[in-house]
């Protein structure tokens, strides 16, 4: 008799610890699944050229580039086995419309960029954070700007509060 009770109290027990163990086991997957952050929107106006291209050298040093061993070379046309293309010459931006200023988007998950100022208008595509934009008008509600992407011909309409003017030097 003793080793029937005996065989059900451990059968409990080893039973609890297989739900404690997968219960923990559960959490632990979710926790972990939901700690990896999301990949990034590509929004349709996003332009993989001005992505690929190097940042300028602006202070003397900057145009070395740092081999895997750690060391330093002057980067020069006889070190590398492929053609260079010679640097262009920026074309000078377009003066700015009448009453238009630039700007930059202040709103960190970005904009919908919309073809009419208000929300049930179209999305023609989008803004990321910290973008340049030129901000050509205000809707006469105040509550929209008409706006275009810097670089870009693309406009469209935003929602006003979620842009700041930047000064130009």
């Amino acid at each position: 008799m003793l080793s029937g009770f005996t065989k059900f109290i451990l059968g409990f027990f080893l039973a609890i610890a297989v739900l404690v163990g997968g219960g923990v086991a559960i959490a632990l997957y979710f926790m972990n699944r939901t700690g990896i952050s999301p990949a990034k929107p590509v929004f349709s106006n996003d332009s993989p050229s001005v992505k690929a291209q190097a940042p300028k050298a602006t202070k003397p040093g900057e145009g070395k580039s740092t081999l895997p061993s750690g060391t330093q070379a002057e980067s020069s046309p006889t070190s590398t086995s492929t053609p260079t293309e010679s640097p262009k010459a920026t074309p000078s931006p377009k003066p700015l419309p009448p009453g238009a200023y630039r700007g930059r988007v202040s709103w960190a998950e970005g904009l919908s960029l919309r073809s009419q100022p208000n929300q049930e208008s179209e999305k023609i595509g989008g803004v990321g954070f910290n973008q340049k934009i030129i901000i050509l008008q205000e809707s006469d509600d105040k509550s929209w700007q008409k706006i275009r992407l810097e670089g870009s011909e693309q406009e469209g309409w935003v929602k006003a509060g979620n842009t700041e003017k930047v000064d130009q030097q």
